[in-house]
């Protein structure tokens, strides 16, 4: 059977592809800390009580039927006021867009800005920009970030690429990394893209940014969050955001995102998904437009949530900086925001019990699996080199007691490499 090139040419996720196996892995009885997917168990994260409550009210409402292709007006006015309640950032209800979750957000950003051939420049390691470029036919612009700067791309990096392209692809706080932009290299960067397009005039297609905030109200002690337009009102016009409850509320599987931006280009989305019919379901849309109003009610959830995360981010933290301390080749980046921890396995070359020698993450992810009963997603799966020793830790399906009975099982496994 033929199909189309780009279907022919796709890769799959490889993070969903670990993460399916060590499910199936779990299902068969193993005890294994998965920390790959970045979800949530909801044993141990449910959504807020009220959310849920007000999801069975409008089921039993009858909220059965289609939502409107935008979203449904009272959660577009819950979002604009909550938005401006707690960011500043002043948009209509017009401007706001609501779809199943946040990646068909992130597809109709592409496909309304990106014809094939289009440049769209992006940090590595970041979530899945790569598998987005291929699908809308972009060109990729892939900027290295360092360690040194917590993985976060500065001016200085992404200003080689900027020239001629379409899209400026940016997440804070960071899917992988859980590492955050600070004001200042956030500003630089701004001031690079608001220079790119005064440089082209107005009769040139734009550079837009794509500002994944997902996490942002998931930081840390005094990590503050920031963002473009707060930064440089005079980028309204090229920033389209991507926002939703499905990580701040523990709602993965609720399926409400939003997306905000200029009006020209978020009319665009609304027509791209219109025929997709990648809408959230009407009665999550409705209990969502009720819920984020109650402020008391949301803040007493987040801040709960938030702790809690934290506490399993800060004890595998410390587990490995023990590690590190007494000798063995590992360390983690202090985790500032979302739900991940950046770890550092630098243990390649060495030799297994089974005499394998590890060439790449890939193999060495297979060894923690098997010796360490402990899962990881490589940072090879968000754009780097099979050779970097960097891992993304997803605390969101683990218990604070599994991750901390892995710890001495990774120091075995460690331990047995020759």
């Amino acid at each position: 059977m033929q199909v189309s090139k780009m279907a022919g040419s796709l890769i799959g996720s490889e993070i969903i592809k670990i993460g399916n196996e060590v499910n199936d892995m779990i299902r068969k009885g193993e005890q294994i800390c998965n920390l790959t997917i970045g979800d949530f168990d909801s044993s141990i994260y449910p959504i807020p009580a009220e959310l849920e409550a007000g999801i069975t009210e409008a089921y039993q409402a009858g909220n059965t039927n289609y939502p409107p292709a935008n979203g449904v007006l009272e959660l577009r006015q819950s979002v604009t006021q909550f938005l401006e309640t707690r960011l500043g950032l002043k948009y209509s209800p017009n401007d706001i867009l609501v779809a199943g979750g946040s990646r068909p957000l992130i597809y109709a950003t592409y496909m309304a800005l990106i014809d094939p051939g289009d440049k769209v420049v992006f940090p590595v390691p970041s979530w899945n920009n790569n598998h987005y470029c291929h699908l809308s036919g972009a060109q990729q612009a892939m900027v290295e970030t360092r360690p040194e700067n917590n993985f976060m791309p500065t001016a200085a990096d992404v200003a080689p690429h900027l020239e001629g392209a379409t899209l400026l692809a940016l997440c804070s706080p960071l899917n992988p990394t859980g590492t955050v932009f600070s004001k200042a290299d956030l500003e630089e960067i701004c001031d690079l893209v608001i220079a790119e397009n005064q440089r082209r005039g107005p009769d040139a297609k734009p550079l837009y940014i794509m500002y994944d905030q997902i996490y942002w109200l998931l930081t840390f002690g005094e990590t503050e969050h920031y963002d473009p337009v707060n930064l440089r009102p005079e980028l309204r016009e090229y920033v389209i955001y991507i926002d939703g409850i499905s990580k701040a509320l523990a709602a993965t599987g609720v399926r409400v995102g939003y997306a905000f931006g200029p009006s020209n280009v978020i009319d665009k989305m609304k027509s791209i998904l219109g025929h997709i019919g990648a809408w959230a379901p009407k009665a999550e849309q409705v209990a969502t437009a009720q819920y984020l109003p109650r402020t008391e009610e949301v803040d007493g959830f987040v801040d709960a949530f938030r702790d809690k995360v934290q506490v399993s981010l800060e004890t595998l933290y410390q587990g490995f900086q023990d590690l590190k301390q007494q000798g063995y080749p590992v360390d983690a980046v202090v985790p500032m925001g979302a739900i991940y921890l950046t770890i550092k396995l630098d243990v390649l070359g060495k030799t297994t019990p089974a005499g394998q020698v590890l060439s790449s993450t890939k193999e060495l992810t297979s060894y923690l699996i098997s010796e360490a009963c402990l899962a990881l997603v490589p940072f090879s799966a968000f754009g780097t080199p099979h050779s970097a020793p960097w891992f993304r830790a997803s605390v969101g399906g683990a218990s604070l007691e599994s991750i901390q009975a892995a710890l001495p099982r990774l120091k075995a496994a460690l331990d047995k490499l020759q």
